[in-house]
């Protein structure tokens, strides 16, 4: 999928649509030092557990999600963020149906 197009204003919650029992997403961005991407999450839907090499920031949009970073468990909605750390694992959850972008920043 391409990513966004590039120098003019982006309405970020409008590149993912929710759909019925799936977890969506889109890379907005990519680059050698890191990535963005929307994802877009039905309510119940997650991301198993996981980790990953790099630090992400996890800035939810709309709606609200639980995440679990090495098994302490965060309940975020629209306007907040959180770091992933590098290497700890974690999990992504819809309490309602939302969107995340997610940064990752390869360093």
């Amino acid at each position: 999928m391409p990513t966004a197009p590039k120098s003019q204003v982006l309405k970020m919650a409008d590149f993912a649509a929710y759909q019925e029992d799936s977890v969506v997403s889109r890379q907005i961005t990519k680059a050698d030092a890191g990535n963005v991407t929307l994802f877009a999450f039905d309510t119940g839907q997650e991301l198993s557990e996981h980790t990953a090499p790099f630090d992400a920031l996890a800035h939810i949009l709309d709606g609200e999600a639980e995440i679990v970073i090495s098994s302490h468990a965060y309940t975020l909605s629209a306007g907040e963020a959180i770091i992933l750390p590098a290497n700890e694992p974690h999990t992504v959850r819809a309490v309602k149906k939302f969107k995340m972008l997610l940064t990752m920043i390869r360093a």
